[in-house]
């Protein structure tokens, strides 16, 4: 038998054993790193569990995808372990600072709701076309719908004759139903 190096992959001894296959000797890199690799990430992450548990997982991953080079008889495997998990741990950090922070539940919580955002586009739609009407119209179309009075209730508060209130919604509303219109708003 040649030197060590010259042994096939499938008989490399990873873990202390010769393996017959590469899932084998995953088994034994987990077997006899995982709980240190996992105490180790757990370092790296600052206790977070998830995020630890997912560097080992992409370190044993890298590990099997290079088990013909790791030979615990030409050197201990360990090192090389964490130095794979502490790159995947600069790298997550890296990738996180990039990008924008994540909103809490508590931040999504102040999002109005569809409903809510849609009430309140068409209020400031509505608001801009009476915005456009003549400020004789404006006050018809505020007395009789938005505040409920009658058109004799709305004649003594603007201080017209009844028929003028009626004949004023009337082009008051023509008018509206125009510059909603010219807004996008179709009926």
């Amino acid at each position: 038998m040649g030197p060590p190096d010259a042994r096939p992959a499938r008989t490399r001894r990873v873990g202390g054993r010769a393996d017959s296959s590469p899932e084998d000797g995953l088994r034994a890199l987990f077997d006899g790193h995982a709980a240190v690799l996992l105490a180790y990430a757990l370092r790296l992450t600052g206790g977070d569990r998830a995020r630890a548990e997912d560097i080992v997982q992409e370190t044993l991953v890298r590990a099997w995808q290079h088990l013909d080079r790791l030979d615990e008889n030409a050197g201990p495997v360990r090192p090389w372990l964490f130095t794979v998990a502490q790159r995947l741990a600069i790298d997550a950090h890296r990738a996180r600072r990039a990008r924008p922070p994540e909103a809490g539940d508590a931040a999504l919580a102040t999002v109005p709701a569809l409903d809510e955002l849609d009430a309140t586009l068409d209020r400031i739609v509505v608001t801009d076309a009476l915005d456009a009407l003549s400020r004789e119209h404006r006050a018809v179309i505020v007395e009789t719908y938005y505040r409920g009075r009658s058109v004799a209730e709305a004649a003594q508060v603007l201080g017209v004759p009844p028929g003028t209130v009626k004949s004023r919604c009337y082009y008051a509303l023509r008018a509206l139903k125009l510059a909603l219109a010219e807004r996008g708003v179709t009926t």
